[in-house]
């Protein structure tokens, strides 16, 4: 079973480790992140492959509203440290008991994502075009 940590970050502190953030705060809270914020959790990794993992995990968890399940609060919902902890803990134990087809899972959530992101890049320039036309 691959190992990780995860601790509160504290802004204008950097890492070493190979690591990834998640969302604590807001409606999205389990959203994993590649640049830290304000209200997030770092999650370290013994190497890139298992931060791979455990990022595009959290992603399906989040996806999947799994972390939706502990959200508390009535103003600003948050998911605390532990539960955060627990639900990787179990996607982790459930990806390793289904074997290979979780990797093949990954890699394409991970296409998915990347393709995303590059439509959404398109969009953004699409937009920008769009008003330097109406504002010439």
């Amino acid at each position: 079973m691959s190992t990780f940590q995860i601790k509160t970050h504290q802004i204008g502190r950097t890492y070493s480790n190979p690591h990834f953030y998640i969302l604590n705060k807001g409606i999205n809270s389990g959203k994993p992140l590649t640049d830290p914020c304000p209200n997030c959790f770092v999650v370290f990794a013994a190497d890139e492959k298992t931060k791979n993992t455990l990022f595009h995990l959290s992603m399906m968890l989040k996806i999947g509203g799994f972390y939706g399940h502990y959200l508390k609060g009535s103003v600003i919902p948050f998911i605390t440290i532990n539960d955060c902890r627990n639900t990787l803990k179990k996607g982790l134990v459930s990806s390793e008991n289904i074997g290979f087809d979780f990797l093949k899972h990954i890699k394409i959530v991970a296409t998915i994502t990347k393709k995303e992101q590059e439509l959404q890049n398109v969009i953004d320039k699409m937009s920008v075009l769009k008003v330097a036309y109406i504002r010439n």
